[in-house]
């Protein structure tokens, strides 16, 4: 990914926050010479590997994973909020548009989760992540072969990450009182992920 040094961010604590926050990813492989991509739910154990290790299941019908292979690079794509910044925001009046946004690619060799109590350990963890921001949480309970049948259809795989890349372009190059007007602006936007930027950018600013 293409990272001007203004919008690097490198700090890891930083990059496995925003991958949580937005979990639901992007799965990049080659299928016999071409890009193929997954949109996936995925969770993150920080504590598996020196970058962190992503787990995450797909539908058996999916072709893609017979192309994990233990010895070839995967990416995971982790997008976050965006929005057209408008150059009426700016001081300078020679301004141009541009597009705030932040993204962090995760690189790692892929491994099949063949194991069915560990399927099982994937799955209830990623419902009870999901659930528990719910009034009354739904417990995973189901009749075992019915259970069986389901898991059956899906593969399960993780994601031992080699190297994060995390692009935070966030109005880090023009001067601070722009960067305020910035965020005034997207405030007032309707839309949600206009207003994520403009927190994204209060929190950088603290």
């Amino acid at each position: 990914m293409y990272i001007p040094k203004a919008f690097r961010e490198d700090d890891i604590k930083t990059l496995h926050a925003f991958m949580r926050e937005y979990s639901f990813a992007t799965l990049v492989t080659q299928q016999e010479g071409v890009p193929f991509a997954s949109h996936l739910p995925f969770l993150l154990d920080a504590g598996q590997g020196p970058y962190g290790t992503l787990l995450a299941h797909m539908a058996r019908a999916n072709p893609q994973w017979h192309a994990i292979d233990s010895t070839r690079e995967v990416l995971v794509i982790f997008q976050g909020s965006h929005a057209y910044i408008s150059p009426s925001w700016y001081e300078v009046e020679l301004s141009v548009p541009t597009w705030n946004y932040a993204a962090v690619h995760a690189y790692g060799l892929p491994r099949l989760v063949e194991e069915q109590s560990a399927l099982y350990d994937l799955l209830k963890t990623l419902i009870q992540t999901h659930e528990a921001h719910f009034e009354k949480p739904w417990p995973f309970q189901l009749p075992g072969e019915y259970l069986q049948k389901m898991m059956q259809g899906i593969v399960g795989f993780e994601i031992s990450i080699t190297r994060l890349e995390g692009k935070f372009k966030l109005s880090q190059n023009r001067t601070a009182s722009e960067r305020k007007k910035v965020i005034a602006a997207l405030q007032n936007c309707p839309d949600t992920p206009s207003a994520g930027v403009a927190e994204l950018m209060r929190n950088r600013e603290k």
